[in-house]
């Protein structure tokens, strides 16, 4: 394929996704900045409410990444019963995941905010917004995993204009909730989170109509069918355990750092949480490169044109390289400006910069993290391979990196997370190495 009609392969994908992303990332940035005009504590309590549901999107991503691997190869191999199969089965694993976590975050919904703070109206107002919160998931769950198949089709555009309605939504209601105007009760925290539950009904509602138009367009009707056979299914699962192992272990890890940084203080855990959104429309921003990787590469894989698929890839990770640089300057120049949008003590807006600034240095080797192993590597269905890297980064790097800044060296917040994310360094290093040896390159039959 020409670079410039693989560039625009890759735009076309790529663009939507990473303008839904950001949307995405927009419904906690709207909430912290509308909530962090009623002061530190209410942002500190959605950064910790929050937690639980960074392990479920991590992991119902694990499950649409193997939906995506799998449709997109049997998408390159026209056949499109195996790619409904494999949609169907990961709709039923997504709910299930949905059930499981929503019914934990509902009966131990105090216990759960009490793991990462001590300060009693931080947990007060935490219970609260993750009693609501946890009815999103289900919603959040099904959206997720329709959109993949979607952008299978080619028709990317779809679920970035449920994304963008939703966010309006969600703008709208965050304004006459938490504030309480045009007669509308302030609610504060909670309407942020009423807010956000109505939204992502509104997105699934939409991802759905979406999804029966993209089915039409391309003449097929999408048949529920669980009958992915004895071998189909042992591909599956061994496709699965690795990578949905791997998201909940690393995103544990990132709670343990949560904890971490709570043990830190308040106003340093709600620095934190101001830099949460801007992590969510960064790495959004690029992460359009990653699932544009996971679908273009899966379909040369499951054409069997291996050289092709090499050589795409590296087109991909420059392409990521160069983006990533492009947004940790812009982040650089932005992070003053941005943290005096907050209500918030001083203290907190000077750390809130500082983090910023180390994010803006570390943007770049966590992107090529994002597209070289998000996409390319699990494009082959070798998720074991990231499995095994995630985990020593995580654990036999960040974590032991973290505690020993926080507990033995007693290091500020900015330090703390500077160091212990050199964790991204050593994941690189290693996946380069795997990507160089081709062993992920492989046809799913």
């Amino acid at each position: 394929m020409k670079k410039d009609t693989f560039l625009r392969s890759v735009l076309r994908i790529a663009l939507p996704v990473a303008l839904q992303a950001m949307l995405q990332s927009s419904f906690s940035m709207i909430d912290q900045i509308m909530v962090g005009q009623l002061g530190s504590d209410g942002v500190a309590a959605i950064e910790v409410a929050s937690r639980p549901a960074f392990i479920y999107i991590t992991m119902i991503g694990a499950l649409a990444a193997i939906a995506g691997i799998m449709v997109s190869q049997y998408m390159g191999q026209k056949d499109y019963k195996a790619g409904d199969r494999s949609l169907s089965v990961g709709l039923v694993g997504a709910g299930a995941l949905a059930t499981l976590f929503m019914a934990v975050c509902l009966i131990l919904a105090r216990q759960v905010v009490g793991i990462y703070t001590e300060d009693a109206a931080i947990i007060d107002i935490g219970t609260g917004y993750i009693g609501i919160i946890a009815w999103t998931y289900i919603p959040m769950g099904v959206s997720t995993v329709l959109a993949v198949m979607i952008r299978c089709m080619d028709m990317s555009i779809y679920p970035l204009y449920a994304s963008l309605a939703s966010a309006l939504v969600n703008t709208a209601l965050n304004y006459l909730l938490i504030f309480g105007k045009l007669g509308f009760p302030q609610m504060g925290v909670t309407g942020a989170a009423i807010a956000s539950l109505t939204s992502q009904v509104l997105n699934l509602l939409l991802i759905l109509l979406f999804f029966r138009m993209a089915n039409r367009r391309i003449g097929k009707t999408f048949r529920f069918d669980l009958n992915l056979g004895k071998a189909g299914y042992l591909q599956y699962v061994a496709m699965l355990m690795p990578i949905l192992i791997n998201e909940f272990l690393w995103s544990l890890g990132q709670n343990v750092n949560t904890y971490l940084y709570g043990h830190l203080g308040t106003w340093p855990l709600a620095a934190m949480a101001l830099t949460g959104p801007v992590q969510g429309l960064l790495f959004g921003a690029l992460s359009g490169i990653s699932q544009a990787a996971g679908i273009l590469v899966g379909k040369r894989l499951g054409e069997r044109e291996y050289e092709a698929a090499y050589q795409e890839s590296k087109q991909l990770m420059l392409y990521g390289l160069v983006g990533s640089l492009a947004l940790s300057a812009l982040l650089a120049v932005l992070s003053w400006p941005y943290a005096n949008i907050y209500n918030v003590e001083p203290e907190v807006k000077e750390i809130a910069r500082w983090l910023l600034i180390a994010l803006a240095v570390l943007a770049p080797v966590k992107v090529q993290n994002m597209v070289l192993g998000g996409g390319i590597i699990r494009s082959g269905g070798k998720t074991k391979y990231i499995m095994i890297i995630d985990t020593v980064g995580t654990w036999l790097v960040g974590v032991p990196l973290g505690f020993l800044t926080t507990f033995v060296f007693k290091l500020n917040i900015v330090w703390v997370y500077f160091i212990l994310s050199q964790e991204e360094l050593v994941r690189y290093i290693i996946t380069v190495f795997m990507f160089r040896s081709r062993r992920w390159m492989e046809t799913i039959e």
